[in-house]
């Protein structure tokens, strides 16, 4: 069973991240305000759930929540500075969207940067244990999967609309065979070490 919230009393926002291992396409984090009392029994991490699951807890969170945001940092910006950079500057654009600061954050994972002078909690498998987190986990995680099925419609030879951007076997087949997109992470490893390919 997940816990409620971390710390009583506060306005508590929790943050996770979609799309930190993917090949293509943007990094996409949410930040979500629950009740204090809030319950759900299928709310999970999100990489627990199927699609149809994810698509029903959205509108489920969407509806529940008292605020709730989502942000992309794109392939262009990841290459810039980074995915560990990319991904906590989309949270901190979530946590911007918000409709009021939060007075307490906690975060899947282990690194996050000060936001402001809210004080923060980094928890490693946060979106495991905790409502918020897994409903952030969710939000991220369809919010992307939708700007990656709208993609496919761009580039349908590389499948995103299976793969989502990951590095699959059929995903670095498509970059050999077509090359890559502008939408692909030039700072990450496109293929197999035992592949070339100029780009």
């Amino acid at each position: 069973m997940l816990q409620s919230f971390h710390t009583k009393n506060v306005y508590e926002a929790g943050c996770d991240e979609a799309g930190r291992g993917c090949l293509a396409g943007p990094v996409a984090a949410a930040a979500v305000v629950l009740p204090a009392d809030y319950e759900h029994p299928l709310l999970n991490d999100s990489k627990k759930l199927n699609p149809k699951q994810r698509e029903k807890l959205r509108i489920e969170i969407e509806e529940n929540a008292l605020d709730f945001a989502v942000a992309f940092i794109d392939n262009h910006e990841i290459d810039q500075i980074n995915i560990q950079k990319a991904s906590i500057k989309a949270m901190h654009k979530a946590l911007d969207k918000l409709k009021s600061e939060p007075e307490h954050i906690i975060v899947d994972g282990n690194r996050f940067y000060p936001y402001h002078q809210v004080a923060y909690h980094c928890i490693v498998r946060g979106d495991g244990k905790y409502y918020s987190i897994a409903a952030a986990s969710v939000l991220a995680k369809t919010y992307r999967d939708d700007y990656m099925s709208q993609l496919h419609k761009k580039f349908p030879g590389y499948g995103f609309i299976n793969h989502k951007g990951y590095p699959t076997k059929a995903h670095r087949a498509a970059i050999v065979k077509y090359g890559i997109t502008n939408y692909h992470r030039r700072s990450f490893q496109l293929l197999d070490k035992q592949l070339e390919i100029n780009f």
